[in-house]
C-alpha cells in the first residue's frame, strides 16, 4: 500500500533520523541485499522488539482485511503468518513486511463473491505461481514503469471502495458490494443505525487520529489501541454487537483450496488480476521501504520470487492473498528493526496469537475493526500526493483511474488508467507549439516540440494565414520531424516562394528539415545534451548558405556584406533566444558595478573562447586578450599594463589566469622567426623572445610533446614571472590577496590543464 507514504512513512524517517543518527550512504545503483548483520545479539537487541510492535500492528489489520474481503477471518491471519515466516525468509527486500493488503480487499471480495472461498484460494496459489515466473523472467523493475498516477489511482480508487463499504459495518449493517450500492442504500443504513456499533466505530476512529499525536506513547501502534479500546468499552457496556467469528477448532476448520469451476478466462483473468496487483503493490513498497533505512538495498526479482512463493503458500492454506504492505514495513523500520527476523519473528507470533489466543480475538466487535479499515481506506486517497501528480500534470490520468476504479471495478478502472496515460504521454510526445508574429518587416513563425503528421495541419494553417509576398522566418526547435511534417513545410514553402514570398527555414535544435532537403532524413529523435546551444556552435554550423534577408542599407559594414549578414544573424540569435535568459544577471551588474573574481589573459585565437571551458557568466572575469597571450614586463607596454593595474588596483581580482593554448600560432612564429622585420607583429613578438630563451635553457622536458607545444608553456610560465614585474601585482601576491595561475587549453581535446610554471607540466582538474 505505496499510497500511505506519506503519512505513515514520513514520521518513520523522522523517527530514525532522530533516535537512530545514522550514518547517510548512498545506495545509488543496483540494488543488493548484501549488508546488514545478521548475529544473535543483533537479532536480540533490535528485531526481537521491533518484531512485537509490528506483530501488533497486524492483528487487527489482518482480522480487518479478511472481512471486508468477505473471506474466513482466518485468512487473514494465516495470510499473515505466511507473509511473515515465508516472505521473510525467502524476501528480497528483509525488512519490508508482507501479509494481507487492503489493496487487494476488492479484488478478492470480487473473487469470493463468483467463485467462493475455497475457489479463490486456488486461484491465489495460481497468482503465486504467475509472481515465481515473473521473478525468474527478472522483470521486476519494469513494474515500475507503470504510472505512478494510475498505480495512485487505482489505490485510491479502492481505499473509497473499502471506506464507504465498511462504513456500513461500523453502523450495525452489512457491505452491499459495489460503491453505487453502497451510497444508494447509506441513506437507509444511517437511518436504521446500531447505536452501539456507531458509539465503538466513532470510538475507534477518534484514537486511529488522535493517538498518534499524543508524544511519547504513539510506539503503541494506533489501530491496536483504537480496537483494544473499542473492544474494551463494548464489553464494559455489554453492547450487542458482531464479533470477529473465529472456529473453535481452528486446525480442522481451515478451508483448503478447491479448482474453480466457471468460465476459463474470468479464472485467468482472476489470477492474471491477482498477481500483478499484488507484485506492483509489493515492488512499490520494497522501494519505498528502501527509503526509510540505511541497510540492505532491494533486489526486485528475488522480492517477486518470494511474493510468489508466500502466495503459493497461503493459498494452499486457506489464506488471503499476500504482498508487500508498507503500513506494517515503515513501523517494522521505524520501530528499529535491522535484519528480516523482525518480519520472520512476527509471522511466529501471529501463529501463536492464532492458537493461543483465539478466546480473545473473539472479543474484537466488526464495528472497531470496520472504523480500522475506514480510515485506512481514506487514508489510500493520499492529498500529498495529489499535489504531486497536479505538479506534474498528471491529475487526469490519476481522476480517470480513481472513477474508473469506483464506477467500473478494478480492472476496468486500472485499463481506463491506463489509456488515459498513454494519450497523455501520446499527446506529449507529438505536441507542438506554433507561435506567429510579425517584427521588424518579417513574418517570424516559432515552432516548439516534436513534430508528427498529426500536427501538420494545424501547422500548415497557420503558415497559409500568413499574407502572400512577405519575408518569413520559420523557426524550428523541434528534436522530431515524421516525414509527413518535411513535405507538408517543403510544400508551403515552394507555393509560397513562387507568389513572390521568400522564406528563410532557420533551425535552432538539430537540423531535421535541412537534412531532409539533402536527402538524409533523421531517424531518431534528438537527444537535447547532444545538440550544442548555438552559442557553442560557429556560424557556419547554424547559419544557412541561403540569404539571411538582412537589409545591407541602415548598415555602415556594407562592404563586408558577408561578414555582416553572419554578424546580424547572429545578433538576432542572440536577441530571440539568450538575451531574455541573460538579462537579469546583466541588469544588476549595470546597477551595481562588476566585480570580476579573475582577470583572464589568454591568446586572440577564435577558437579560444574562455566563457566555455571555465563556464562563467556575465561578471565574472575581466578579459584581455592579444596575440600569443604575452604580459610585457612592466613599463614596456602601456595597454596590456593599463589593463593589469585596473584588474588589481580597481576591480581588486583574487587571481591572475595566463592562458596559452594548442596550435597557437603565434608560438609558431617565434619559433620560426617567420614574421617579416618592421611589420607591427613583429614588433609585438619581440616580447616573447624570453620566453624563447626560457626553453633553449629547460632541459629534462617531454620529448614527445612537440617544440610549438612546449615553447607554449615555456610562454604561460614565463608570462607569470613578468607580471611579478609589476610592483602593485608582486605586492598584492605578497600579502596573499591574488594568485597566479597558469592554463593550458588543448583546442582538439576541448579541454583544460592547470600549469606547473616550475616543471611546466600539466595537471588535469578535470579528475
Amino acid at each position: 500500500m505505496e499510497i500511505t507514504e506519506t503519512s505513515t512513512t514520513e514520521s518513520g524517517e523522522s523517527r530514525l533520523s532522530v533516535a537512530d543518527q545514522r550514518t547517510k550512504k548512498s545506495h545509488a545503483g543496483e540494488h543488493t541485499t548484501a549488508g546488514p548483520p545478521t548475529g544473535l545479539r543483533t537479532v536480540l537487541r533490535f528485531d526481537l522488539p521491533a518484531s512485537f510492535v509490528v506483530f501488533l500492528v497486524a492483528v487487527p489489520l489482518s482480522l480487518g482485511i479478511a472481512a471486508a474481503s468477505g473471506a474466513p477471518l482466518i485468512a487473514g491471519l494465516i495470510a499473515a503468518v505466511v507473509g511473515g515466516v515465508v516472505g521473510g525468509l525467502l524476501s528480497g527486500a528483509p525488512l519490508q513486511v508482507a501479509g494481507p493488503a487492503a489493496g487487494l480487499t476488492v479484488i478478492v471480495a470480487g473473487l469470493v463473491a463468483q467463485f467462493g472461498w475455497a475457489a479463490t484460494a486456488a486461484i491465489t496459489v495460481g497468482a503465486g505461481l504467475v509472481q515465481l515466473l515473473l521473478g525468474l523472467s527478472r522483470v521486476g523493475r519494469l513494474a515500475l514503469s507503470l504510472s505512478p498516477a494510475v498505480v495512485h489511482g487505482m489505490l485510491a480508487g479502492i481505499g473509497v471502495t473499502i471506506a464507504i463499504g465498511q462504513l456500513h459495518v461500523m453502523l450495525g449493517g452489512t457491505n452491499q458490494g459495489s460503491v453505487l450500492d453502497n451510497v444508494t442504500e447509506l441513506p437507509g443504513q444511517i437511518a436504521g443505525l446500531n447505536p452501539g456499533a456507531l458509539l465503538v466505530g466513532a470510538l475507534t476512529i477518534a484514537v486511529m487520529l488522535l493517538w498518534p499525536k499524543i508524544p511519547k506513547v504513539n510506539v503503541v501502534p494506533a489501530p491496536l489501541v483504537a480496537v483494544a479500546l473499542g473492544t474494551a468499552v463494548a464489553a464494559g457496556f455489554r453492547l450487542d454487537l458482531v464479533r470477529v467469528s473465529l472456529p473453535s477448532d481452528i486446525i480442522n476448520e481451515v478451508v483448503l483450496p478447491q479448482l474453480p469451476s466457471g468460465p476459463v478466462l474470468a479464472i485467468i483473468g482472476g489470477i492474471l488480476t491477482v498477481a500483478l496487483v499484488a507484485s506492483v503493490e509489493s515492488l512499490l513498497s520494497a522501494v519505498a521501504v528502501d527509503k526509510l533505512h540505511d541497510g540492505p538495498r532491494a533486489n526486485l526479482d528475488k522480492e517477486l520470487l518470494a511474493q510468489g512463493a508466500a502466495n503459493m503458500v497461503s493459498g494452499a492454506l486457506g489464506g488471503l492473498p499476500v504482498t508487500g504492505v508498507i503500513v506494517r514495513s515503515s513501523t517494522n523500520v521505524a520501530a528499529g528493526a535491522k535484519t528480516r527476523w523482525s518480519t520472520i519473528l512476527h509471522g511466529i507470533w501471529m501463529l501463536l496469537a492464532v492458537l493461543l489466543l483465539a478466546s480473545v480475538l473473539r472479543m474484537i466487535p466488526m464495528a472497531a475493526l470496520a472504523a480500522v479499515l475506514v480510515v485506512i481506506g481514506i487514508r489510500l486517497v493520499s492529498v500529498a500526493h495529489m499535489k504531486q501528480l497536479w505538479r506534474h500534470r498528471e491529475m487526469v490520468v490519476y481522476a480517470a483511474t480513481l472513477l474508473g476504479v469506483i464506477g467500473f471495478g478494478l480492472v476496468e478502472g486500472v485499463l481506463v488508467g491506463l489509456a488515459v496515460a498513454l494519450l497523455s504521454a501520446f499527446y506529449r510526445l507529438t505536441h507542438s507549439t506554433v507561435e506567429v508574429q510579425q517584427a521588424d518587416g518579417r513574418w517570424w513563425v516559432t515552432v516548439r516540440g516534436s513534430l508528427v503528421f498529426l500536427g501538420a495541419g494545424r501547422l500548415v494553417r497557420e503558415l497559409r494565414a500568413i499574407p502572400l509576398r512577405e519575408q518569413v522566418v520559420l523557426e524550428l526547435h523541434v528534436d522530431f520531424m515524421d516525414h509527413g511534417v518535411f513535405e507538408a513545410i517543403n510544400d508551403w514553402r515552394v507555393g509560397y516562394e513562387r507568389t513572390g514570398g521568400r522564406v528563410r527555414v532557420d533551425e535552432v535544435l538539430d537540423s531535421w528539415y535541412h537534412r531532409a532537403i539533402g536527402g538524409r532524413p533523421e531517424r531518431r529523435k534528438s537527444v537535447r545534451g547532444n545538440v550544442p546551444p548555438r552559442w557553442f556552435a560557429p556560424w557556419s554550423h547554424w547559419q544557412r548558405a541561403e540569404p539571411a534577408d538582412v537589409e545591407l542599407a541602415d548598415v555602415d559594414l556594407a562592404a563586408q556584406a558577408d561578414d555582416s549578414d553572419h554578424l546580424i544573424a547572429g545578433v538576432r540569435a542572440f536577441d530571440k533566444h539568450a538575451a531574455e535568459l541573460v538579462r537579469p544577471f546583466l541588469s544588476e551588474l549595470a546597477e551595481h558595478g562588476q566585480r570580476p573574481k579573475q582577470l583572464f589573459i589568454t591568446c586572440s585565437d577564435s577558437r579560444v573562447l574562455p566563457n566555455l571551458f571555465t563556464s562563467s557568466g556575465p561578471g565574472d572575469q575581466f578579459s584581455l586578450r592579444n596575440v600569443g597571450n604575452l604580459v610585457p614586463g612592466f613599463g614596456e607596454d602601456a595597454s596590456v599594463g593599463s589593463a593589469v593595474e585596473y584588474a588589481v588596483d580597481v576591480l581588486s581580482v583574487q587571481e591572475i589566469v595566463v592562458c596559452g593554448h594548442s596550435d597557437c600560432g603565434a608560438m609558431k612564429a617565434v619559433l620560426a622567426q617567420s614574421v617579416a622585420e618592421g611589420s607591427a607583429l613583429h614588433d609585438w613578438l619581440r616580447h616573447a623572445e624570453p620566453s624563447l630563451l626560457r626553453l633553449a635553457a629547460t632541459t629534462g622536458e617531454d620529448a614527445k610533446m612537440p617544440a610549438n607545444e612546449r615553447l607554449c608553456l615555456a610562454n604561460i610560465a614565463q608570462q607569470l614571472t613578468n607580471l611579478l614585474s609589476y610592483p602593485n601585482v608582486a605586492a598584492a601576491v605578497a600579502a596573499g590577496k591574488v594568485k597566479l595561475v597558469g592554463m593550458y587549453f588543448d583546442i582538439a581535446a576541448a579541454k583544460a590543464f592547470l600549469v606547473d610554471p616550475d616543471r611546466r607540466a600539466l595537471r588535469d582538474i578535470t579528475v
